[in-house]
């Protein structure tokens, strides 16, 4: 790479986790990269820390390459609303495959993809009325994730529940297929766990369930998570090594 720094790039940071994602990295040792699918997305993500900020469309993979250049780690929350989930195109089954495959020819930088807890083996953690609605959905991230794994691009995939506006508390319980740990998530919780993958050697290439939790506490898995706050950066010399 021809930089020294770290560059993490969010996508999509115009999303709810997105800003989330920004304003947590902001406040770290890393370089901050926003992708947005407008103009209008500019301005905000620049307040929420972004150092730059890119304009890419998802859906037709425009702009990715530019967006991926020279990049270590993405961050990746692309969400559908309304409608999509019922009829229309799936930005959550194109737009994350077309990062990846921008992704694959950039270097491989590191993927931190956020999906839906019902997704492949979770599936117990979604209630069956909730699975049939959103079943186009859950069908297009199953797709992306098994994409994703494929590729050949390192990466941890992270399911959760529904994303709150709550503040974090700084402590999720994590599964990993059996005994799916369901539940909200404060979006300050589920940015903090996205960044510690990347300093989480254990979560490499591993696909996980992720719901907040109070007390602090640690569930299902055999490790913790470990980020900026333990003294972490991630470089590309080396997984995880102390600032």
């Amino acid at each position: 790479m021809s930089h020294e720094s770290y560059r993490v790039l969010v996508a999509d940071a115009s999303t709810p986790v997105g800003r989330a994602l920004v304003t947590y990295l902001a406040d770290t040792d890393y370089v901050v990269r926003a992708l947005v699918t407008d103009r209008d997305g500019e301005a905000p993500a620049r307040r929420a820390g972004a150092a730059e900020v890119c304009v890419a469309d998802l859906t037709t993979g425009r702009g990715l390459d530019g967006a991926v250049s020279d990049v270590d780690a993405i961050c990746c929350s692309v969400r559908d609303t309304g409608l999509a989930h019922v009829v229309g195109q799936l930005e959550a089954g194109v737009g994350v495959r077309n990062l990846v495959d921008a992704a694959s020819g950039a270097d491989r930088p590191y993927v931190v993809l956020h999906s839906t807890t019902g997704v492949g083996d979770s599936q117990s953690g979604m209630v069956l009325p909730v699975r049939l609605l959103k079943y186009r959905l859950v069908r297009a991230l199953d797709a992306t994730e098994r994409y994703l794994r494929d590729s050949g691009v390192p990466h941890t995939i992270l399911r959760t529940g529904r994303t709150t506006d709550d503040e974090g508390t700084g402590s999720v319980a994590t599964s990993e297929g059996e005994n799916t740990v369901t539940g909200r998530i404060p979006r300050p919780d589920l940015a903090w766990v996205m960044v510690a993958a990347l300093t989480t050697p254990e979560a490499r290439n591993r696909t996980f369930e992720v719901a907040g939790v109070a007390p602090p506490t640690h569930e299902g898995v055999a490790f913790e998570w470990r980020g900026p706050e333990a003294g972490l950066v991630a470089r590309r010399s080396g997984y995880s090594i102390p600032s």
